[in-house]
């Protein structure tokens, strides 16, 4: 009798094991899926998407991605990262697109001891003093000091103007690094102007900048109101260049613009389809792109997405569980020379991933991709 209740409850203990095993590995996403930033949310999806369909096991089990959109709104992104951590009790989060909306949802991960990693956030304050919260770009005291040094020693500029957008953390951000280093390096800032995200007439900022006869006018602003300040800019008469950051990457800055736009510079991330050399991950991930979206060009932010999914992947295999979310967060915080699409990718100290500042102009209403520049 006793053998039989010793082989019963071990048969028990092996089926309970088993069922455990097969449970999917939940991964968060939360990205903006509509609103203002949807179409950098939707490319970091199709990017994770990818990443998914090519590696959808880890360990063992399956990976479930379990993706809430944030609506482009902080409020919504701290509740996607609630519902994420307290009803779905995902291993780990990735996204999103906009620092406002990564340090919201950030402060809720970070209160549920939830590793996130974010895709293209580039304010400092995501990482800062956060034990749980990454990111795989660049941040935009980098950024910032990138495009100051471009204006400098490759324009040539002298003197430089500012429009940015108050509402928005990166905006501010942005331009003040710019304004940083562009002085530190013996450039003058003679306008440092402001509007209001939703804004459609700036005509009475550009009128101002343009009596001041800058060089260079950086303005760290989305595509959307990008696009119209260039347009308003050279109906103004501006003879100046025009020169934004990463979150102008995006096709509609020219179907706003128009011929507006030609010679418009912005810094990017390292990675263009385009760009002459590209590392052995970048092809590949280049490659699958055109098989998996035949339609659509490869771009920066799918490959930050991807990018995400795959340092998750990486990070749980190190960890060697895809449960104990204390020793994901360790893994993450060690990453060392991750063969990510933008070049190898080491984890600091601040959580952040350094890499070079690419540069993009628009000539004849395309993307080309001029090459990288590292901030001294």
């Amino acid at each position: 009798m006793l053998k039989k209740l010793c082989a019963s409850a071990c048969v028990l203990l092996l089926s309970c094991s088993l069922a455990q095993a097969a449970e999917p590995v939940k991964f968060g996403v939360y990205l903006p899926l509509t609103g203002q930033n949807a179409f950098g949310g939707q490319l970091e999806l199709e990017g994770i998407q990818m990443a998914h369909k090519e590696e959808g096991r880890v360990l063992g089990r399956e990976v479930q991605l379990m993706v809430v959109d944030n609506k482009s709104d902080k409020t919504e992104a701290a509740n996607a990262v609630t519902r994420l951590t307290a009803r779905d009790k995902v291993v780990g989060i990735l996204g999103t697109y906009g620092s406002s909306l990564a340090m919201a949802g950030g402060e809720v991960a970070e209160t549920a001891q939830t590793p996130i990693i974010a895709t293209s956030a580039t304010n400092p304050l995501v990482t800062t003093g956060k034990k749980y919260h990454f990111r795989v770009c660049f941040i935009d005291p980098y950024q910032g000091a990138g495009a100051a040094e471009y204006a400098l020693q490759e324009l040539k500029a002298t003197k430089a103007a500012i429009l940015k957008d108050v509402a928005s953390d990166y905006a501010v951000g942005l331009a003040s690094f710019f304004e940083r280093s562009f002085t530190k390096q013996g450039g003058a800032v003679v306008a440092n102007l402001s509007y209001s995200s939703g804004d459609q007439d700036f005509t009475a900022q550009l009128t101002q900048i343009n009596s001041l006869n800058p060089d260079v006018l950086f303005i760290p602003a989305y595509f959307a109101e990008g696009g119209i300040i260039m347009k308003q800019a050279r109906e103004l008469g501006a003879k100046f260049r025009i020169m934004g950051g990463d979150a102008m990457d995006n096709p509609d800055t020219v179907s706003i613009a128009k011929e507006a736009a030609e010679g418009f510079l912005h810094t990017t991330f390292p990675y263009d389809p385009g760009m002459t050399k590209m590392n052995e991950t970048a092809q590949k991930f280049t490659e699958q792109w055109r098989k998996t979206y035949p339609n659509k060009d490869p771009n920066v932010n799918a490959a930050l997405g991807y990018t995400t999914y795959m340092l998750l992947i990486d990070a749980i295999k190190r960890a060697g569980t895809a449960d104990d979310r204390e020793a994901i967060t360790k893994a993450i915080g060690e990453t060392k020379n991750f063969p990510a699409v933008t070049g190898l990718l080491s984890i600091n100290a601040s959580h952040d991933a350094e890499m070079p500042i690419g540069i993009i102009e628009i000539r004849s209403g395309k993307r080309v991709y001029l090459g990288e520049v590292t901030p001294k």
